[in-house]
């Protein structure tokens, strides 16, 4: 075994109207003017703004900035980072899924240090703490509220890029199921997924440690043995509780075992044709699943366990079962059945052609390379190779 370190170093309440709780958090930090960062669904919903009374009888004074995309980019965080240092705020209170949290980590940093986003692209460039940042997920997915990444789409090379260090997690996390009983159906589906592989691909890390381990384990039993049931009624509370609190411990995981060639490939499909990230992500997980069976040491006996409801006894167990029992669970949750239909589900500009996808497969792989996450995927990989998935995902 490896030498391994680890840290928590966050609040984090789970539970139902734990919302509520925002207000004793906002006292407890000492701040007296909060920004809130959400999406602009949220506040059509009419949802940041109960939030934003909650801090007002707190006496907290409130501005809000929700003009976030799906895939938040370089601009945005600019245009974020400029909200608020207008508004005079002291600290910030992101309330969503992945993007408004990316986002919100990037302005805790920018506004704090200077300079642009892009200056910190990379492993541990943050130089000290940033603006205190609380964290309300809306979503059963990212587990950004738990995670040292802000992933920053940067269109004038059409390249996500992540920023990477532990002074970004959020000081707080609020995890309240009841805010994510509204999510439809294909957002709770591909942001279920997501938190899935999450958990996997830390499991199956060469970064992996026995802590790490054990965060991934109890991800994936939650999220697998609830999947199903929340994407069928996201009103039933317990099993909404149950994904919050995989996707919470997915996030953990992740922080410390790094993840592989699903997030490593995905980002650029995001990058290139708007695909959303849970749905790039779950078209690519069964093919690199396949792939990476090669270095199974016993781990897919286990992950297969906590998707499939039929028992296999190891010794008559195959790797193959395992990417089986994924497509299933893709297709029972809805996911697009391969990365053509999700490229083509996800256009805004007509049909895209196969051709025309797999003219991008070349820059796609060399963006994937460059993630770090390549490093400590289960089997290695060349630039070869990952275009060589790409076309199989495709087709």
């Amino acid at each position: 075994m490896k030498n391994f370190s680890f840290s928590i170093p966050q609040n984090i309440t789970v539970g139902k109207g734990s919302v509520s709780k925002i207000k004793d958090i906002a006292k407890e930090l000492g701040g007296t003017h909060a920004m809130i960062i959400s999406g602009p669904h949220l506040k059509k919903m009419g949802l940041v703004d109960k939030l934003g009374d909650l801090l007002k009888e707190a006496g907290v004074q409130v501005s809000t900035f929700t003009d976030i995309e799906a895939n938040p980019s370089v601009t945005t965080v600019e245009h974020a980072t400029e909200a608020y240092k207008q508004s005079g705020a002291d600290f910030i209170v992101t309330f969503g899924g992945g993007s408004p949290m990316d986002v919100a980590k990037a302005v805790a940093v920018v506004a704090k240090y200077g300079g642009s986003i892009t200056d910190y692209e990379g492993a541990h460039k943050v130089p000290g703490k940033i603006i205190p940042l609380i964290a309300i997920p809306t979503t059963a997915g990212t587990g950004s509220e738990v995670t040292a990444f802000s992933v920053i789409t940067d269109h004038s090379r059409d390249y996500k890029l992540t920023v990477f260090s532990y002074e970004i997690l959020p000081t707080y996390a609020i995890l309240d199921p009841e805010l994510i009983t509204t999510a439809p159906a294909g957002v709770a589906a591909a942001c279920g997924i997501d938190a899935f592989i999450h958990a996997e691909e830390a499991y199956i890390s060469r970064d992996a440690s026995p802590f790490s381990d054990a965060m991934a384990e109890k991800a994936m039993e939650l999220i697998g043995g609830n999947i199903r049931r929340f994407v069928a009624n996201r009103e039933d509370l317990e099993a909404a509780e149950a994904m919050m609190t995989g996707s919470l411990f997915a996030g953990i995981a992740f922080s410390f075992a790094r993840l592989g060639n699903v997030h490593a490939m995905s980002h650029p499909v995001s990058a290139y044709f708007d695909v959303s990230h849970g749905v790039a992500n779950a078209v690519l997980l069964p093919v690199i699943a396949e792939y990476n069976a090669l270095a199974d040491h016993g781990k897919y006996h286990k992950i297969y366990h906590y998707i499939s409801s039929v028992t296999v006894a190891r010794e008559q167990f195959r790797p193959s079962m395992l990417v089986d029992a994924i497509q299933e669970l893709c297709t029972d949750i809805g996911i697009p059945e391969n990365l053509y239909v999700a490229i083509n589900q996800a256009s805004k500009k007509g049909e895209i052609t196969v051709e025309e996808i797999e003219s991008k497969i070349p820059a796609m792989a060399v963006d994937a390379m460059k993630s770090g996450n390549i490093l400590v995927n289960p089997r290695a990989s060349r630039q070869s190779d990952i275009e060589a998935l790409y076309r199989k995902a495709l087709k």
